[in-house]
C-alpha cells in the first residue's frame, strides 16, 4: 500500500487510477494496525485497484474533505467518485465481496 502525504496527492491518484482504495488511520490506533495487514491481504487478490495509505494525523484535512469521524476508514472510489466506505470495525469477507463486485462490474 502507497503512503500518500497530502491531499493533493490523494486527489492525483483518484483522477490517475480507475479504482482506487484509501486507508486512513492514525498512528495510535490499534484497530488500524490490526486492520492493514487484512485489507492488504484482500487486495493481493485484486490486482487493479490501487491502495493508498494516509495518516489522518499528517493530513488533518482529510476529515473535512472525506467526512472523517473515527479511523480507520477505507473509501473505494471509482472514477474519481466514491462506492463505498468502511468505519471503524471492518468485516474483512463484507469487504472482499464488495471489492469482488466492484471489479467484475468493471471488468464487464
Amino acid at each position: 500500500m502507497e503512503e500518500v502525504h497530502s491531499l493533493h496527492a490523494i486527489h492525483e491518484m483518484l483522477e490517475a487510477e480507475k479504482v482506487v482504495l484509501l486507508y486512513i488511520s492514525r498512528p495510535g490506533c490499534s484497530v488500524c494496525h490490526a486492520l492493514l495487514p487484512q485489507v492488504e491481504g484482500v487486495l493481493t487478490e485484486f490486482k487493479t485497484v490501487k491502495s493508498i495509505h494516509a495518516d489522518a494525523e499528517e493530513i488533518p484535512e482529510i476529515a473535512g474533505e472525506y467526512s472523517i469521524f473515527t479511523v480507520p476508514v477505507i473509501i473505494v472510489f471509482v472514477d474519481g467518485k466514491e462506492m463505498f466506505r468502511k468505519a471503524r470495525f471492518v468485516p474483512i469477507d463484507e469487504l472482499h465481496s464488495q471489492i469482488s463486485r466492484l471489479t467484475e462490474m468493471l471488468d464487464n
